[in-house]
């Protein structure tokens, strides 16, 4: 469905993409993960022939996107990071606005399923900008479906938005992954990317890992235990220093990447007491999808 070739874009002495190359099959909902200026947006705006590569080839059904850029948008949808829809028009105006776009006059029928699917219709006359976050997103998601794309677009769709909007907006994409459409998306929440089929962790402009999420979870990293002191901050700081793990801060707990669950928790509770640090509680856990990508960008750096 979409083919990626040696991507690389400059913008003047900065290098935002830098040689990626991949592949994205039919119905997968892939996720490019990574921090900012990780290069996600630029590979998705050159997918979209939004901009054009300094370099690569980028295929999209089979079709040169630089060559033939209109043929390729009229199969595609893109729901950008920033809502770009009309505040002084209404839900409805604003469907009936890209339909047009389209070029299509039959829309009507479609409207409705959209409105209907997004849980807008009652909301069709309300103004776009008086709109919550979340129902702008869905807007802007059922604006970039209007012409029934074989392949949708989402740069960080969820961003801003509240967690009940962003639960339901994720159960409106498990639905058209249902009906065969291809998503690529980019998203800096890990619990999100560990609902795609397959994702490319990312980081300065290239692929650093690129697998579902899970056999990127099952990755053996060492064993990770999570540790609740009485001084969270101080304790990481001490183990960093100290020791040779790799230690992840999550707010009030520590995820620590050790070799020896006996001897190196034995160690570190040491060093914690002689500073007159108490261990709290702690426990063994399964690695996550943000404890894997914070070990490969460590590995990187």
């Amino acid at each position: 469905m979409i083919s990626i070739n040696n991507l690389y874009k400059n913008y003047g002495k900065v290098e935002a993409v830098k040689g990626v190359s991949l592949e994205i099959k039919s119905g997968e909902m892939f996720g490019l993960i990574g921090p900012d200026g990780a290069g996600k947006t630029t590979i998705i705006r050159t997918m979209c022939g939004l901009i054009n590569p300094t370099k690569g080839i980028v295929k999209l059904l089979g079709i040169d996107v630089q060559k033939h850029r209109k043929e390729v948008q009229r199969n595609i949808g893109y729901l950008s990071q920033i809502f770009s829809l009309y505040g002084d028009l209404t839900v409805e105006e604003n469907i009936e606005f890209f339909a047009n776009i389209h070029n299509i006059t039959d829309y009507k029928e479609r409207e409705e399923e959209l409105l209907n699917f997004t849980n807008l219709i009652e909301f069709k006359n309300r103004l776009a900008n008086n709109l919550s976050g979340g129902m702008k997103q869905k807007l802007a998601l059922a604006c970039s479906l209007i012409h029934k794309p074989k392949i949708l677009f989402l740069d960080e769709p969820t961003t801003g938005v509240d967690p009940v909007s962003r639960r339901d907006f994720w159960k409106i994409l498990a639905d058209l992954k249902k009906d065969g459409i291809t998503i690529v998306l980019t998203t800096p929440y890990l619990d999100e990317a560990e609902r795609c089929t397959r994702v490319a962790l990312m980081d300065r402009g290239k692929i650093l890992d690129l697998d579902t999420p899970e056999k990127l979870k099952a990755r053996k990293i060492g064993e990770i235990v999570e540790i609740i002191t009485t001084e969270i901050r101080r304790s990481y700081k001490l183990i960093k220093e100290n020791f040779n793990f790799d230690v992840q801060l999550f707010g009030d707990r520590l995820n620590v990447i050790i070799d020896d669950h006996v001897t190196d928790l034995k160690r570190i509770g040491d060093l914690l007491n002689k500073n007159s640090i108490e261990i709290l509680n702690e426990r063994v856990v399964s690695p996550t999808l943000e404890n894997i990508f914070i070990n490969v960008l460590q590995k990187v750096s």
